[in-house]
């Protein structure tokens, strides 16, 4: 379950990353709620989806992984596509709206932790969008 977004955790392109960066949290496993993943498990594990190798993965669960994407991007109206995957097929899929001006999801995921994915994908977007690209910006431009 993501809590805080996560500065610098190595990747060469966090942005790839499925929430759109990296995140620190805590477990949400089935009698593992609550435990904090080490910075080694949160760089090859976590933050990828496909934790195979994660000794806390349950045997039986819906999906393997979660993706996420905008749609659509409106100004204040923002669509999100979410697939959720397992054994790297689709396995559920949906859209979530989001709406700026008012600062709530106008339609939200009913599992709790993928809304929580779905707000922390968000914010990573939200992000890259307000923030000005300065590569190439010469000091005079500033």
């Amino acid at each position: 379950m993501p809590t805080n977004k996560l500065v610098d955790g190595g990747w060469l392109h966090a942005s790839r990353l499925p929430l759109g960066g990296g995140w620190t949290g805590h477990c949400s496993a089935p009698s593992h709620e609550g435990e904090e993943p080490t910075d080694e498990e949160l760089r090859e594990l976590c933050n990828l989806g496909y934790a195979a190798s994660c000794p806390r993965l349950p045997k039986e669960r819906t999906s393997d992984a979660v993706r996420f994407s905008i749609a659509r991007d409106r100004g204040a109206q923002l669509v999100l596509w979410f697939v959720c995957e397992s054994c790297h097929r689709p396995a559920g899929y949906g859209t979530l709206e989001y709406d700026l001006s008012l600062g709530r999801w106008i339609s939200s995921h009913p599992d709790a932790r993928i809304q929580k994915m779905a707000e922390c994908y968000l914010q990573s977007y939200l992000l890259r969008r307000i923030q000005p690209t300065l590569a190439g910006t010469s000091s005079t431009h500033l």
